[in-house]
């Protein structure tokens, strides 16, 4: 029986793995040494049995090492941060620029889609010629000159990472707090941004849908960085309905660019604001929550956050006028409305499956190989606590040129959404929490 055939029997059976054992499994995941066979065994062993608080640390610093680490201090402070993941979550395209433009540098290395989850590079790659993959003397240029850099995962910062996420991401593994936590800190150790804030989802479109693990997944990342000397912060937020209207790629850069004008939907610019004014305080760009927020609002208000973002576009070879005309992002070519079955009020929203039919049509990925068609999507018309009509439109469906759905497709849409009486309706407040 060779060594990791050992490790994945000895953690099945609920063993804890030593430093040395965590160590020659991302070695071998690092080197390829250790097959995708073995390497989503021991992934499913670990989802099922768990890890001890030293475990989880072994793997990330594991993971940490498996590249380089980046020192981001010559550039003074450099502000991050990190979500949970979400269906229509796109903070990250209004919060980097706002920030920037607000005077705050932002240099945030974002991944792609995780199970129903939306991917903020494959939202940014939906851009025409947008480029993610920027090494880092490129990555340093943008900080340095624009203030923000959107980048995706380097292949010399934490290569076992990607891999490890690749993997989770169609074997089921995803919701596992030691593998969630070891993935999100491997590469933001790695990257050195000076403070970072989390934004930890729950609810039913949340990886983590009961509260009680979203703070313990909270908990973990904020003191494990806080050790680390960087400065760290996090908020629980809402994931029991989508953010904002739309829920796609190109859709969603359009949402963006709307929220930049100051004219995006209310859930997601509080979003912005929620993480922003942290960051904010943290840079010592204002003395509290209350001057952030202001400051940031009369950033937004001046379309400073709008030229910000065009000019990243622009930097990293995309075409910046679709921060003018939207219409240069991909279009479907057809939309069909998923109408109410029924007279009443959304009482609730089945938001990861949701996000699991958007799947369905291009939005994301079954398999690690799978294309993704940045023109398809839905726009949601009715969230939890209104009021429709029988045969009002709930949700228009948005087909990119490639998309052709099963039969069915549109009824397993419209069950999504459930339809009672007012009084049932019991939405999270937005902010559930601050960790």
């Amino acid at each position: 029986m060779s060594l990791i055939v050992r490790t994945i029997v000895k953690k099945r059976d609920g063993g804890e793995l030593s430093e040395g054992e965590i160590q020659d499994f991302v070695t071998g995941v690092t080197e390829g040494t250790v097959t995708d066979e073995q390497a989503a065994a021991l992934l499913m062993a670990i989802c099922c049995r768990g890890m001890s608080t030293r475990e989880t640390a072994a793997l990330t610093f594991a993971m940490m090492r498996s590249g380089e680490t980046w020192d981001l201090d010559p550039h003074g402070f450099v502000a991050d941060k990190h979500s949970t993941g979400g269906v229509g979550d796109k903070a990250t395209l209004v919060l980097a620029p706002l920030l920037a433009a607000a005077g705050v540098k932002t240099g945030m290395m974002s991944g792609r889609g995780l199970g129903h989850t939306g991917g903020t590079l494959d939202k940014l790659e939906a851009i025409p010629g947008f480029k993610t993959g920027l090494a880092k003397p490129e990555f340093d240029r943008l900080v340095s000159t624009l203030g923000c850099a959107l980048i995706g995962q380097t292949g010399s910062i934490a290569p076992a990472d990607r891999r490890l996420y690749a993997l989770r991401d169609v074997t089921g593994t995803v919701e596992s707090i030691p593998l969630i936590t070891a993935s999100i800190l491997s590469k933001k150790l790695a990257t050195g941004a000076h403070a970072v804030v989390f934004d930890v989802k729950t609810g039913n479109g949340a990886f983590m849908a009961r509260t009680d693990d979203a703070r313990a997944l909270g908990k973990a990342l904020v003191e494990t960085t806080r050790e680390t000397g960087r400065k760290a912060s996090g908020f629980i937020t809402a994931m029991d309905r989508p953010i904002g209207v739309a829920i796609g790629n190109a859709n969603e850069v359009e949402e963006s660019i709307e929220a930049l004008r100051n004219a995006g939907p209310a859930d997601l610019l509080e979003n912005v604001m929620l993480l922003g004014a942290d960051l904010m305080v943290a840079a010592g760009a204002a003395s509290g929550t209350d001057e952030a927020r202001r400051k940031l609002a009369a950033v937004l208000a001046s379309g400073e956050a709008l030229e910000k973002f065009a000019r990243t576009i622009e930097a990293q070879g995309g075409d910046p006028r679709v921060c003018e005309d939207t219409k240069l992002l991909p279009q479907p070519v057809r939309t069909e409305p998923v109408v109410a079955p029924s007279d009443g009020v959304i009482t609730s929203v089945a938001t990861r499956e949701l996000g699991l039919l958007a799947i369905e049509i291009g939005c994301g990925r079954t398999k690690k190989t799978d294309p993704v068609d940045p023109a398809s999507g839905f726009r949601i018309l009715k969230k939890t606590g209104q009021r429709v009509e029988k045969g009002e439109p709930l949700l228009l469906v948005e087909f990119g040129p490639t998309i052709h759905p099963a039969e069915g497709y549109m009824k397993k849409v419209e069950s999504a959404f459930t339809i009672g009486a007012e009084s049932e309706a019991s939405p999270l407040p937005f902010m559930v929490e601050r960790l």
